[in-house]
């Protein structure tokens, strides 16, 4: 199409909206604007070009003839009008102008490249164009120009030199870039790294005038797409437009990198020029824009807002000084509010709305289009035009349109911006999300590349599947990773690589997970009374990594390489390759993870453990009478006591049980079977607590089943008229450790607690709630415990082997810092239910309760990581207690909790031998057998920094990074620990771009492709209640999620800190497959669309008011948005194969986490919406979190300053 030419659009464009006053519409990417506001764009609905129309009146178009001025910033050019918002733009790329030799020639485009994977209702732009547009979009904050090729997307490029890789941006006129912090597109490792050329992107040197290079962030392979693939395809890149990019860069000779960078320098992008704010720009023949304007807005960029105007989360409309209405394009991205990430290159002139710009438009970008628009505006040459609305009206939203990329994409368009408020923002364009490395993008290629194959371990140092992949694993040798997750397979050879690269060296372990249905669980292996073989130094368990010399008769240890004789008994002979001949028959020598029983020598005093117990010890208080909470647990436990854990499910358990009920006081029941009716005996003496009776407390259920459902139907009958409202903890504690002692066995005690323990007793404490101390130094205090007790009394119940779960149901502050000592160093697990209401909080209760009370568990459990010479283990985060340094001890240990190692090096590792781990965990089963879990693990080691860069994990990574900064918390201020994150992260990305990416320019941020989405889940950590707490988190809540994160493992951190979105409109009722997420933005949701979120704690179904009646009715029984009752907490139960689906679908993501997520009905702009909003983790928080590409920005400076 002819990109000079200037389409004809309809009127509307002038008329002004109906427009739903102050939500943004989805329209293609407008902006919001209010009601009323002159739309620029007509709804329009053919197909457009890609470059829409031409510069609204009183714009110039861009300067025929020579470039800008390298050292201006371009205006606008943070997205391109045309782009979709769903195609990955190049980070941030400026705008290029075709050199100056290149004329505008309309229609002049490449078409050689690829074309986007979705259908474009302009027709398909060339794919250069396309590129360009992303690059358009993408324009980079700051003065630097952003790397062509968007992380998240770039579709691989093209391994051209690029014209020239660093850009600068040429000044635009209105605009200085705000920041200086240029953000230049990042390089995807490995792959050249192109910069796409601006939305108009440069044209490649003497290519194609405007091409679409893949967006610069990720210029690495395939897996970003260039243009923002709809979300539904998100997986695919395109491929890398065939001639241009113009500033790729080459391949670094490393991993594969991640760059964005910004055009050429000498390209000026093609901007439209500002528009005056006066005028409405005028689609349809507006003049193009005078040649010498050198910053035209990026492609048609909406204008900024002036300062003044409310983000684009502002819910409310821009106010209508904004020069221009939001365009019609493809929503605009967010900005993020409070992050200033390097001002883009491209700043948009003042007037524009800031936060409106469409980041891209669909109409114009060559990415997706938007399918329904009207007719075909012709881009313009210097601009894009606005892209039209969506009906031309903000206030009408229309369902999503068919084929329209949607701001994501796929997504139907939701109206544009988030809505939450933010402040205003400066007019200057941001980096357009869809050209930084999106991790929908990296989790939908990893399904594809390695969902398929099993996932063999014969390998030593391949890195796994990522967690958000189903994959089956295959034991050839080292342990699964659902097992051992470690966050690099490749590990420095010396101490001075590991410092320099600051990577961290950790594995995370979860010695009892739970595996699935295909695969096998470990093997138990039983030598007899002479035990497991182990090295007779180190003292490591016989596994695969141990070498049998002298025909069989000695093996040499890989951990310490000492000689051990094999005993008589294990002898084999060797093959011709030096392996046993029983190499495969046994266990322990083919398999990563096995165990052995263990023999007395294992066992505390030399004698055999006695089956485990679990005691109920339940709060009878007024609140907890009166809130349900006693009833409840009274009624499920007759059932529940049932289903305790055993080994054997045709055998019942052989774990025995226990009654205790208190206030100020403590009542033991005594449930003997002989007994016609229990009896209770109450300890007033709460200082001194002892246990009133021996015979007749813990009971087998079977035989005492009578007296015990006697017992528990008079409890709430007993307590129902109660008026004390003080409570004991302390002594609650010591009588169930009192009781297993008397017992001599480990267990379990199950509390149940409404209220601080301000009642006279041991472990007393005061309300210390002082929100004056949040963002100081005496901040760490309040995450302290507030005495010394409770961590005495922990001690004493981890040599008891005595594990603790609380079940708070506070209606003000508990102290939870403090009541959740002994849970968090015992190996317990805390549940919490703030406000608890019998009605709607009842099923998450239950159903946490059961989990508990039945998951599979280890007691009295001790363990200890064992290594190869050259590296050791020096750290342990976890739910645990440590007496020594080596020994983790556990009283007891179930299948959720990991613990996380930190490794460092204590001499030279060498590539040949690599290195190796041992994690071997004594525990007692549930039917009272002494046990050892061993997992084995071997990693490789490289003298290369670009081949640890190649195999780290960034999941795992987070994972670490989340739980050192959460313990941090105890000692430091707050402040301090947020900053050493990001330096940290600042320091690991810029060794690389060091020494491992190949030359490029400084303005270029370049990532590893392993590592690409590190920046936005460190955002995310940084931006956690628990480091950046938002006014309305309680003190509790933080000190509740901090002890939950550190026993989480990866694939719960995972979802912790980037939720899952899915889209429920793209829910195929045949399939056994989830429509593929979305990005966790506003910008990403369609008002038409309805969407599932979950965190691993919240389950939400955000439902747009546009959303279509049909689907309405299949998922709530009501075809109106209004009486959609947002206080149900779970789904009406409906006959239709939608409804079944999702319920099926709600089950398998519950099956998925360790705690019930309980269901909330989220309605558009319902008071709900800013809790909702809060897990939209790439925008900027209220709490002053910044947004993705904000926080982006910041990093590639902090990663400059360290460069230079």
């Amino acid at each position: 199409m002819n990109v000079n030419q200037q389409p004809q659009m309809a009127s509307p464009y002038r008329q002004p909206q109906p427009g739903y006053q102050g939500y943004p519409q989805p329209g293609y990417g407008g902006g919001h604007m209010p009601a009323g506001y002159p739309a620029q764009n007509a709804p329009y609905n053919g197909p457009g070009s890609a470059y829409q129309q031409g510069p609204p009146q009183g714009m110039r178009g861009p300067p025929t003839s020579g470039a800008p001025p390298v050292s201006a910033a371009q205006n606008y050019s943070q997205f391109a009008q045309g782009d979709a918002q769903n195609g990955p733009p190049p980070m941030g790329a400026p705008q290029q102008r075709p050199p100056v030799s290149q004329p505008y020639t309309p229609g002049v485009m490449n078409m050689s490249g690829p074309q986007p994977p979705y259908s474009q209702p302009f027709g398909a732009p060339p794919a250069s164009m396309q590129q360009m547009t992303n690059q358009m979009a993408s324009m980079q904050v700051g003065s630097t120009a952003p790397s062509p090729a968007g992380t998240g997307y770039a579709p691989p490029s093209v391994s051209q030199a690029p014209v020239s890789a660093a850009y600068t941006p040429a000044a635009p006129h209105t605009f200085p870039p705000t920041s200086a912090a240029p953000t230049q597109p990042l390089l995807t490792e490995g792959a050249a790294q192109t910069a796409p050329p601006s939305y108009y992107g440069s044209p490649p040197t003497a290519q194609q005038p405007f091409q679409n290079a893949p967006p610069s962030f990720s210029a690495a392979g395939p897996t970003q797409p260039q243009a923002p693939p709809p979300v539904s395809q998100h997986s695919y890149p395109q491929g890398p437009p065939v001639s241009q990019p113009p500033f790729s860069t080459a391949p670094p000779p490393g991993p594969r990198t991640q760059s964005y960078d910004g055009p050429p320098p000498g390209q000026p992008s093609f901007q439209r020029p500002p528009l005056s704010t006066s005028q409405p720009p005028m689609f349809p023949g507006g003049p193009p824009p005078p040649t010498s304007t050198p910053s035209q807005m990026p492609g048609g960029m909406p204008p900024q807002p002036p300062v003044s105007q409310p983000s684009l989360y502002h819910s409310g409309p821009p106010p209508a000084t904004s020069g221009f209405p939001p365009q019609g394009g493809a929503p605009p991205r967010p900005h993020l509010p409070g992050m200033q990430g390097p001002p883009m290159g491209s700043q948009g002139p003042p007037m524009a709305q800031a936060n409106h710009v469409p980041p891209s438009q669909p109409g114009m970008s060559p990415g997706p289009h938007n399918a329904g628009m009207s007719g075909p505006p012709q881009p313009q040459p210097g601009m894009q035009g606005y892209p039209p609305q969506q009906n031309g009206a903000f206030g009408q939203v229309r369902g999503p349109q068919p084929g329209y990329a949607a701001p994501y994409a796929g997504q139907p368009n939701y109206g544009a911006g988030p809505t939450a408020p933010a402040p205003a923002q400066s007019a200057p364009k941001r980096l357009d999300p869809d050209s930084i490395p999106s991790p929908i993008q990296v989790i939908e290629d990893d399904k594809v590349n390695k969902g398929s194959e099993p996932f063999t371990t014969g390998v030593r140092g391949q890195a796994p599947p990522l967690v958000t992949t189903n994959f089956q694993v295959k034991d050839q040798g080292n342990a699964s990773p659902r097992y051992i997750r470690c966050t690099a397979y490749n590990i420095p050879c010396n101490s001075d690589m590991a410092k320099q690269s600051q990577v961290p060296l950790a594995a995370v372990i979860k010695p009892l997970a739970t595996l699935p249905p295909d695969e096998t669980p470990p093997y138990l292996v039983d030598h007899g009374e002479t035990g497991p073989i182990r090295c007779n130094r180190c003292k490591a368990y016989m596994c695969p990594f141990m070498h049998f010399i002298e025909g069989g008769r000695r093996f040499q240890c890989s951990f310490c390489n000492c000689v051990t004789e094999v005993p008589p008994h294990y002898f084999q002979h060797l093959d011709h390759t030096g392996k046993r001949v029983d190499c495969y028959e046994r266990p322990e020598l083919s398999m990563g993870s096995y165990e052995f029983m263990a023999t007395m020598d294992y066992c505390k005093n030399n004698k055999f453990p006695q089956p485990p117990a679990y005691i109920f010890l339940i709060d009878v208080s007024y609140n907890a009478v009166k809130s349900g909470m006693v009833g409840m647990v009274c009624q499920e436990l007759k059932t529940l006591l049932d289903y305790l854990p055993r080994e054997n499910p045709e055998v019942e358990s052989n774990i025995r049980v226990g009654f205790v009920t208190y206030n100020k006081v403590l009542h033991f029941y005594n449930v003997k079977a002989s007994l016609a009716q229990p009896q209770m005996m109450v300890v007033s003496d709460v200082a001194d607590m002892f246990l009133p009776l021996l015979d007749g407390f813990l009971v087998n259920v079977s035989e005492s089943r009578m007296v015990i459902e006697s017992l528990l139907d008079q409890i709430p009958e007993m307590f129902a008229d109660t008026r004390e409202t003080e409570t004991v903890y302390g002594p609650v504690i010591q009588a169930g450790l009192e009781a297993l002692k008397a017992a001599d066995c480990a267990g379990k005690l199950f509390i149940f607690h409404s209220s601080l323990p301000i009642a006279e007793a041991p472990g007393k404490l005061k309300n210390r709630e002082d929100k004056k101390l949040v963002g100081t130094d005496k901040e760490k205090s309040l995450f302290q415990p507030q005495v010394g007790f409770y961590n005495t009394l922990a001690k004493e119940c981890v040599a008891q082997g005595c594990c603790v779960d609380l079940f708070l149901f506070p209606n003000q502050y508990v102290d939870v810092a403090t009541l959740g000592v002994v849970p968090t160093s015992t190996g317990g697990s805390i549940y919490k239910y703030t406000y608890f209401q019998a009605a709607s909080d009842q099923e998450r209760f239950l159903n946490d309760l059961r989990r508990d009370v039945q998951k599979q568990m280890g007691f009295d459990a001790v363990l200890r990581v064992r290594t190869s010479t050259g590296i050791r283990a020096t750290d342990f985060f976890g739910s645990f207690y440590m007496s020594n340094t080596t020994d983790v001890e556990l009283a007891g240990l179930d299948c959720d909790k990991t613990v996380t190692v930190e490794f460092r090096h204590d001499d030279k590792l060498s590539e040949e031998t690599g290195a190796l781990m041992q994690c071997a965990v004594l525990y007692t089963s549930c039917s009272g057998q002494r046990r050892l879990r061993i997992h084995n693990m071997a990693v490789n080691c490289c003298s290369q920094l670009a081949d640890l860069y190649r195999n780290c994990e960034t999941d795992t990574i987070i994972n670490f990074l989340a739980k050192y900064a959460y313990r941090s918390l105890l000692s430091g201020p707050t402040k301090n620990v947020r900053d050493s994150l990001v330096n940290q992260c600042a320091q690991i990305l810029a060794c690389y771009r060091k020494n491992c990416a190949s030359p490029s320019s400084a303005g270029q941020l370049i990532l590893p492709e392993c590592m690409k989405l590190l920046p936005v889940y460190l955002n995310c950590v940084l931006k956690s209640d628990v480091l950046q707490p938002g006014a309305d988190v309680s003190l509790d809540d933080r000190a509740y999620l901090r002890q939950l994160v550190s026993a989480m493992d990866v694939a719960e951190s995972h979802a912790f800190f980037y939720p899952r979105l899915l889209p429920l409109q793209k829910l195929d009722v045949e399939s056994t497959s989830l429509p593929v997420a979305v990005r966790d933005s506003e910008e990403r949701l369609s008002r038409g669309g309805v969407y599932l979120l979950e965190n691993g704690l919240n389950l939400f179904i955000w439902v747009g008011m546009n959303a279509q009646q049909e689907l309405l009715q299949n998922i709530f029984g009501t075809t109106s948005f209004s009486q959609i009752d947002p206080s149900m907490t779970s789904l009406p139960v409906l006959d239709n194969p939608f409804s079944k689906r999702l319920k099926e679908i709600i089950e398998s993501i519950r099956a998925q986490r360790s705690r019930y997520m309980k269901l909330i009905v989220v309605k558009q702009e319902d008071k709900l919406e800013l809790i909702f909003k809060h897990f939209l983790v790439e925008d900027k928080s209220n709490n002053g979190g910044a947004s993705y590409v904000d926080f982006l920005c910041h990093m590639h400076k902090e990663i400059r300053q360290l460069l230079s």
